[in-house]
């Protein structure tokens, strides 16, 4: 049975500990543009056994290693994915959602999260709302949990094409990013239980006039970083509460001349890694080009500073 925390939420978001959260200009270590990623619109990141894992949400059948050297990027085949097959269709919550997913190619997986742990690699499907488990063969499987139909009771996960949009497996427990309208989070116990969270606000976020939503999410020393794609942001986020501690405004550098797409509804940020070198955000720019350059349509790799590393 899914639990709905917002009243507890509601409890943080009047404490005076949520006043002062600092929101600062992210600080550049590096960009890339991601050689090999045109036309597969990455859309996960994560950190596993030293490699820097990326997913495609146009192409269901394999995960990727994105190769860094100085001043240069490259997308490669990490792993190709056997006897995945095709879940049971999740539940569309109304009629126009019932007519699109019909016409909905059913192998289209639409992969927009990747985490990993015990030695496993964990896909999230945005199109069924369910986790796939993946061996160091690349032979695939889905979780027996299932916890769409809860969420969406919830009021959750109510638009296709946005919903589970992130995942990281924190210990014991996976998160999942719901995109927006609502936005949220869904916590999955081990035993299947799952928690929906709505957000804590953070004051002083810029959302455009666009929907608050949520594109990425990792862990890290014991806390949740989520990726705010329509602020340009990246939150570091304390648990249980879920209050933010600080967050990095990444809009200025998305937005250069030297960086940004010619249509910038899309060159959002999708994916999201963090470990010991900082933070890493990767833009799925729905196969558009550079303003600068129209036929280069690379996707952007950002290597963000920890505010501790910029000081």
């Amino acid at each position: 049975m899914i639990k709905n925390y917002l009243s507890g939420i509601a409890i943080v978001l009047f404490s005076p500990l949520l006043a002062a959260v600092e929101i600062s200009p992210a600080k550049l270590q590096a960009s890339y543009w991601v050689d090999n990623s045109e036309g597969l619109d990455i859309s996960g990141l994560s950190f596993c056994a030293g490699k820097l894992l990326a997913v495609s949400d146009k192409n269901s059948g394999e995960i990727y290693s994105l190769e860094l050297s100085e001043g240069s990027a490259d997308l490669v085949s990490f792993l190709r994915l056997s006897g995945l097959g095709v879940p049971e269709r999740d539940e569309p919550v109304n009629v126009w959602e019932s007519f699109k997913a019909f016409f909905r190619p059913a192998e289209d997986l639409d992969f927009e999260g990747v985490s990993c742990g015990e030695n496993q690699i964990f896909l999230v499907s945005e199109h069924y709302n369910r986790i796939a488990v993946v061996d160091p063969k690349g032979n695939a499987r889905w979780q027996e949990h299932i916890w769409s139909g809860e969420a969406k009771s919830q009021g959750f996960l109510q638009k296709s094409n946005a919903s589970s949009e992130g995942l990281v497996k924190a210990g014991d427990t996976f998160w999942v990013a719901m995109e927006r309208e609502p936005r949220g989070l869904l916590k999955l116990d081990s035993d299947g239980e799952a928690s929906a969270f709505t957000l804590p606000q953070v004051e002083g976020l810029n959302f455009a006039d666009r929907s608050e939503d949520l594109a990425g999410l990792d862990f890290f020393n014991g806390a949740l970083y989520t990726l705010e794609r329509n602020a340009h942001a990246v939150c570091r986020r304390v648990l249980p509460s879920l209050r933010a501690e600080w967050c990095l405004d990444y809009r200025s550098l998305e937005e250069s001349p030297e960086r940004v797409y010619e249509e910038t509804r899309y060159g959002k940020g999708e994916g999201l890694a963090v470990g010991e070198k900082g933070i890493f955000v990767v833009l799925d720019n729905n196969n558009v080009g550079r303003a600068q350059e129209p036929e280069d349509k690379r996707a952007l790799l950002l290597h963000l500073a920890m505010p501790e590393m910029a000081n």
